[in-house]
């Protein structure tokens, strides 16, 4: 099969890499020529663990190649994926204006009757808008069907996401086309479900929404839990253990961030408040995410008082694990509230450190772990990558000014660091620490 693939972000590019290793032909279309120039060079412009291997061995295959002339990337292409970026909107709307760009060009460059494929989160009825836009511009006689194929990559663990998926979620006012596209897909073995466009759009904005939900509902039995003197983590591996409920999105801390969730659920808010809606639930959802953040932060305030002059260390910096990745990234709110408030703030995060220093220029970024504990008054966990679970921490106490830990994510064991010297303060596992008149916590 002859691909073309429109825009080159998370999902254009392992799209396109991914169906070309799976022996398609594909063709990506980049207008940036920065990102272009990198992309030919076989680098990727993201960090995804193993894409830029799979990208370098295709390229050399002759299966991937990148331009930035929609008619080279359209000339053979059967089907071409639309995987521009849906940013938020000022007023909550899913902005999209690069949708549209794409819809345009790819009708101006149209030459073969073509499937088109919405694989970009899109509010629903996007799918009718491209299908006007690319009538509206195409060359008369050329036949196309646009299909809507929502995707559900998630960052740092892409790749696995792609070649074994949950489900392939396919939705098209053409039968036919949309079953053209689950035989793209057959070589994934995957459960393959065809319905309207509209519903299949609305599939992705529920999913996630639902997702962000699970997520706000285990942080707010977090603050109930330090109120009461529970461990959120064993009332999560209680409820997960019910076949009903399930174990995974029960892990208390910061809140979700990222790409997706926040402007899908803001969207999915916006959207069906304009329908004349309540959405009461996404409302809620979306106000104890933010307040996850909020209370992380009143918690460094309650340890250490006035933040004037204080030295805070923070541990990860991207919105997750594996991944470079800094949109909506609790890591900023965190550490702009402490800036606001006086601290002097040191950070270090294995891949996420040159995209944060856009976003907070006035962080001092460290080379290590141990050099962001050096001279620091509390140190905290924001993103909990693996190099951080087994820290020497005799190491760190020594050189920290204070040895106060405030886990946002529940990395580490509390009764553990309180055996190593520390004053500990995770999230929803029991009472705040209790300190002496000299900041070390009284024993229990």
């Amino acid at each position: 099969m002859n691909i073309a693939v429109v825009g080159t972000g998370y999902v254009g590019l392992t799209t396109g890499v991914c169906f070309a290793d799976l022996g398609n032909t594909v063709t990506c279309i980049e207008i940036n020529p920065e990102k272009l120039e990198l992309l030919r060079s076989g680098k990727s412009p993201i960090y995804e663990p193993g894409l830029e291997e799979l990208q370098e061995r295709n390229m050399r295959s002759g299966r991937l190649r990148f331009t930035d002339d929609y008619t080279v990337g359209l000339a053979d292409a059967r089907l071409i994926f639309i995987t521009v970026g849906t940013p938020m909107g000022d007023d909550g709307a899913a902005d999209l204006t690069y949708v549209k760009a794409a819809a345009r060009s790819i009708g101006q460059h149209l030459t073969r009757d073509a499937i088109i494929v919405d694989k970009s989160t899109v509010p629903v009825g996007t799918g009718d808008m491209v299908s006007n836009i690319i009538a509206e511009h195409a060359t008369p006689g050329i036949s196309f069907a646009v299909v809507s194929n929502p995707e559900f990559l998630r960052e740092g663990s892409a790749l696995s996401d792609f070649f074994r998926p949950d489900r392939i979620v396919l939705g098209s006012t053409d039968h036919k086309a949309a079953e053209e596209v689950g035989e793209l897909h057959a070589p994934l073995g995957a459960q393959v479900i065809i319905t309207d466009l509209r519903t299949a759009e609305m599939i992705k904005y529920a999913s996630n929404a639902f997702l962000a939900t699970r997520i706000s509902f285990i942080n707010e039995i977090a603050q109930i839990c330090e109120k009461l003197g529970a461990d959120v983590r064993e009332v999560a591996r209680g409820m997960g253990a019910d076949k009903r409920i399930g174990p995974h999105f029960l892990d208390a801390g910061l809140g979700y961030g990222g790409s997706c969730f926040p402007k899908d659920v803001l969207a999915l808010h916006h959207m069906a408040a304009s329908s004349g809606c309540h959405p009461q639930l996404l409302q809620a959802v979306m106000d104890i995410n933010q307040s996850a953040r909020d209370r992380f932060v009143s918690k460094i305030e309650t340890l250490l008082g006035d933040l004037s002059d204080k030295c805070v260390g923070v541990l990860g910096l991207s919105f997750k694990p594996n991944t470079d990745d800094m949109r909506e990234a609790p890591s900023i709110d965190i550490i702009r509230a402490l800036q606001a408030g006086g601290a002097r703030v040191k950070a270090y995060d294995p891949v996420a450190m040159e995209n944060a220093g856009e976003a907070m220029p006035e962080v001092t970024f460290c080379a290590t772990a141990y050099d962001v504990a050096k001279e620091a008054d509390a140190l905290l966990l924001v993103t909990e990558w693996n190099e951080f679970k087994q820290l020497n921490w005799e190491k760190i106490r020594s050189f920290m000014r204070q040895p106060i830990v405030v886990d946002g994510r529940n990395l580490y064991d509390p009764a553990e660091m309180s055996a190593r010297g520390f004053v500990y303060w995770g999230v929803g596992r029991g009472s705040q620490p209790t300190l002496t008149t000299t900041g070390e916590e009284v024993p229990a």
